[in-house]
Formats: C-alpha cells, sequence, structure tokens
C-alpha cells in the first residue's frame, strides 16, 4: 500500500545543486507528497548546510507546500526510516577535484573530474564513504531506494552493487541533457523524442534516436556533426567530425571527447590551466557567488546562475526518477543498474547505463536492440575493465589493482605515468584513504 507521506534523506545536503532538488519537490508535490526532508552534512560543511538550509525553508515557504526542511549531521537519524536516501557528496570537497584534475595534466594526461585518473582519484575517496552510508541504510531503513548522484556514479553504483545488498540506482543528468540537446536540434518537444542509450556512466552511445515513432538516427547524425550544443557545461563544445559519426554510426556522449578527441581535449585543459586553472578552480568562485546569492534572506526561489554549475536538469532526472517509483509509473529512464546480460560482453553484475522500466520495485533494463560490434565494443569493455579494478582498489586498499586500472585505461597507457600518477594521488590524498596505509 502506497504511503501518504514520504521521509527522504539527502545526504550531501550543503551542495549547491541542492536549491534545484528542492524546486523539483516543490513542483512535484501534488504527485510525491514529501512530509519530511532532511538535509545532511559533515561539520565541515556546516556553513554551507545552514545556507542552504536557510534558502530550501524560505522555498517551501513561499511555495506554502508542507514540507518540513530538517538539517542535521546526524546521518543516521536521517536515514532511519526514510523512503529514499539520495546522495551527492564530494569527499574532500573542491579541494580534493583541483588536485584530482591538477595531478594527471602534470604528466600531460588529462585530468578530469569523473574520467581518467581524475575519476579513479575521486573513487578512491568515494566508494568506503558510500559503503558505509549503506551500511546505515542496511540497518535503518532496509525498504528504502538509494539513488546516487555522486560521481563518478557508474563506478560508485557498481560498488554498491558489488558489496552491498541495498536497493540502489544510479544517477546522471547526461541522459535527460541528450534528450533535450536532441530536441532542440529537432525543433520538436522532448516528449516527442525517443532515444536507446548503451554503454557504461560517462561512456554511453545513443544509438536510435526516433522522433514521433520515426527512427532519424541517421538525419541527427549529420546535423550533430554541423551542430553546436551537443555537450555538456563543463566540456568545450568541440565538434564532431562527419565521417566519423556516420561510420559509428551513433552519437557518442559529451564524455566521448576525452576518448575521441584527446589531443584536442589535452591542449585545451593545458591551456586552460594556465589562464583559468582546472575545470575545480572555476566552478570554486561560481559557488562562491551562488552561496552569497543564497545568503540573501529575501531569495526564496532558485537563482537562474545555478545553471552555470553544470548541474543542469540534475532536479528534473531525481525527481522524475522518484515518482516513478513512488507512483508506479512504469516509464522508461536511462539510469544506471547492474547488468545481469543486458549487454552481452559485459559481466553481469557490472554496473551499466541504458533505457530502464521504472516501476514500485525500481528499475528494470530493457533489452537493447543494439548490435554490440567492435566500435562499441572495444572502447567499453577496456573501460568497464579499468572500472572494476578501481572499485577493488578502493574496497581494498589494493594498490596493485589501482596500477593496472590506470595502466589500462586509455587516457593514461603507460606503466611509468601511470605509477607516478597513482603514487601522487595516494599521497596528496593520504588523510581519505586510510585503506592504503593502514598496514
Amino acid at each position: 500500500m502506497k504511503k501518504n507521506e514520504l521521509k527522504v534523506a539527502v545526504i550531501g545536503g550543503g551542495s549547491s545543486y541542492t536549491p534545484e532538488l528542492i524546486e523539483g519537490f516543490i513542483n512535484h508535490y501534488h504527485e510525491l507528497p514529501v512530509k519530511d526532508l532532511y538535509l545532511v552534512d559533515i561539520e565541515k560543511g556546516r556553513k554551507k548546510l545552514e545556507i542552504v538550509g536557510g534558502l530550501a525553508k524560505r522555498m517551501v515557504e513561499k511555495a506554502r507546500v508542507p514540507i518540513n526542511i530538517h538539517l542535521t549531521f546526524d546521518r543516521q537519524e536521517a536515514i532511519k526510516d526514510a523512503d529514499f536516501v539520495t546522495t551527492q557528496i564530494r569527499v574532500g570537497l573542491l579541494d580534493a577535484r583541483a588536485r584530482d584534475e591538477r595531478i594527471p595534466l602534470r604528466y600531460n594526461r588529462i585530468g578530469q573530474e569523473t574520467t581518467g585518473a581524475g575519476g579513479f582519484a575521486k573513487a578512491l575517496r568515494t566508494i568506503p564513504v558510500i559503503l558505509d552510508i549503506c551500511k546505515d541504510i542496511e540497518a535503518l531503513a532496509p525498504n528504502a531506494f538509494l539513488l546516487n548522484f555522486t560521481n563518478p556514479a557508474g563506478i560508485v553504483t557498481e560498488a554498491v552493487i558489488k558489496y552491498s545488498n541495498v536497493r540502489s540506482i544510479g544517477l546522471c543528468n547526461l541522459p535527460i541533457g541528450t534528450r533535450k540537446q536532441i530536441a532542440k536540434l529537432c525543433d520538436v518537444d522532448v516528449s516527442k523524442v525517443e532515444i536507446e542509450m548503451v554503454g557504461i556512466n560517462h561512456l554511453n552511445w545513443t544509438t536510435k534516436i526516433l522522433v514521433d515513432g520515426v527512427d532519424i538516427t541517421e538525419s541527427i547524425l549529420h546535423k550533430a556533426a554541423e551542430a553546436s550544443g551537443l555537450t555538456m557545461k563543463n566540456i568545450p563544445d568541440f565538434g564532431w567530425d562527419k565521417a566519423f559519426l556516420l561510420s559509428l554510426g551513433a552519437l557518442p556522449c559529451s564524455y566521448h571527447r576525452y576518448y575521441y578527441m584527446k589531443d584536442k581535449m589535452l591542449e585545451q585543459q593545458l591551456e586552460d590551466l594556465k589562464t583559468k586553472g582546472t575545470r575545480a578552480d572555476v566552478v570554486k568562485k561560481v559557488e562562491e557567488e551562488l552561496f552569497e546569492l543564497y545568503k540573501d534572506p529575501n531569495l526564496a526561489v532558485k537563482p537562474p546562475q545555478l545553471e552555470q554549475r553544470g548541474g543542469a536538469y540534475y532536479s528534473e532526472a531525481a525527481i522524475n526518477l522518484i515518482s516513478s517509483i513512488y507512483n508506479n509509473k512504469k516509464d522508461i529512464q536511462t539510469v544506471n543498474v547492474r547488468n545481469n546480460g543486458t549487454i552481452p560482453c559485459l559481466p553481469d553484475d557490472a554496473s551499466i547505463e541504458v533505457n530502464c522500466v521504472i516501476d514500485s520495485q525500481g528499475a528494470r533494463s530493457v533489452q537493447i536492440t543494439t548490435e554490440m560490434t567492435p566500435k562499441i565494443r572495444g572502447l567499453l569493455q577496456i573501460v568497464k575493465a579499468y572500472e572494476e579494478l578501481t572499485v577493488e582498489a578502493a574496497v581494498h586498499g589494493d594498490y596493485n589493482a589501482g596500477l593496472q586500472a590506470l595502466t589500462i585505461h586509455p587516457l593514461v597507457g603507460s606503466i611509468d605515468v601511470a605509477k607516478k600518477i597513482l603514487d601522487d594521488i595516494l599521497e596528496e590524498n593520504r588523510e581519505y584513504l586510510p585503506q592504503f596505509f593502514s598496514n
């Protein structure tokens, strides 16, 4: 029987993204009756939590919806008897992200928050914390759904699949953003666009595009080669080569630029490093401005400047998923789930990002129609192997698994460089990686 009142815990509640999530709960209160919304953070994040919490309370009051906003540093209090737990944490804050992006660049390798060596470093810090949260959920809210937005979302989801019994789904704003970009390209409402996505988080291919039920994939590939705007805020908008897109037969996600345009992307990052710093440095400035706005006691809505943060459609993706589970909608969304044979060339317990039916039981993957040709399969299997090794390194403090993970990753790909990057990551993140230093 469906509950009339819901409890939701947001771990990482002091995030600059939180007002977007609050806006989503307000706009969808008619179908998602959240009574208690707990915003949780750690003591280091007290100031941000208080600022964001204040804005959240003003937003709810202005909208006149009966949602009780609770601010707490007691994670267990927030999780106890929750129906949904969302995670949007950044272990080590933006200073750690800046290190993640700078370390690989020292060795002329791409430094990016979720992809390559930067994503590897973030995973090492994040996975143990997420698994600790899972222990609380298992003990205090065994029927809750964990919806993870924390990057690297696919690797984190895989760790939860392998080392926890929690009902979890990994979430990313990229798939919903891709649908909206295609709709804009075709000048149609997004509701008319259907896509099939195949792959893993931040390495997925849109292999089929339908508008009003008509397959227009090839037409979109022609248009995409000449279009701008098919990217995320944090990824340079380099256009796709038409011959390459047509030979691939699929639309690569924004993050594929790091693989398919590796030299160009590295050159851009090194240039930016001299002028603007890393993406983390840019985000720091954006966040400082946002939190100054959030402090305004007269502000009671999500400010438009939040879109510059890079998390567009975060609220839409999160609220759509929660509402579809709560209301047993049985609609299709693209999320991160256990493979279970959906992509035959990957292990059953791998995390994949594909179309799923969303109902009261969670997410169930839809059988893909795409043939896994070498054009997709080759890169996919290599990066998935890197992800598997990264999970083992993070969970067990396994240096050897970490070395192998970085060595086989296409954006590192050299024993000597992999070893230097790994040693730098471990040394500069020592306080967050006790699993590597406990012996």
